[in-house]
């Protein structure tokens, strides 16, 4: 999860995507693991290749602008959700 501020508040969010086994079998042959982990390197090199990512240098994918990333993620396949999350740290649902 992400702890952060916005709009001078804490903020604390969960990115998360589902994948479907058998869909992505049907799809390309082959399990969600595979497909979840290749369409987003697939993406990042989608946004390297036409210059929306231009880092010049070498860094981590977590420092690079997230916005086109994600925007393109669903155009690939693989659609994201937020989940707001309590900022004391808690799980919802987790019991204590």
């Amino acid at each position: 999860d992400i702890v952060g501020m916005k709009d001078g508040e804490k903020r604390r969010v969960f990115i998360y995507s589902t994948c479907d086994h058998k869909a992505c079998y049907e799809e390309v042959g082959s399990q969600a693991i595979s497909y979840t982990t290749g369409v987003p390197v697939m993406t990042a090199a989608l946004l390297l290749a036409r210059g929306e990512w231009d880092p010049q240098t070498m860094v981590n994918v977590e420092e690079l602008d997230p916005d086109p990333f994600l925007a393109l993620m669903p155009e690939l396949g693989i659609s994201w959700s937020v989940m707001d999350l309590p900022v004391d740290g808690s799980w919802p649902g987790a019991g204590g």
